[in-house]
């Protein structure tokens, strides 16, 4: 689960990235723009439960390992 879940992570994170760094010419250009947008938004609509589990595992185990190195 975790591992389909990074990968989504990163195939949201690269079409971001194409959003932010496509260079198209003209109305096309903005077209496809916009649907990459549109695609990221709902990608991060999705994911947000996954998301947010997966920041709540990262942050329980990172407050464990400081309550053992402190504890």
């Amino acid at each position: 689960m975790k591992k389909k879940m990074v990968k989504m992570q990163l195939k949201a994170m690269g079409l971001a990235q194409k959003v932010f760094y496509h260079k198209s010419q003209g109305i096309d250009g903005i077209l496809v723009t916009v649907g990459l947008c549109i695609i990221a938004l709902i990608l991060c609509v999705v994911m947000k439960d996954s998301l947010t589990s997966f920041i709540e595992t990262i942050v329980t185990a990172m407050q464990n390992k400081a309550i053992g190195i402190l504890g």
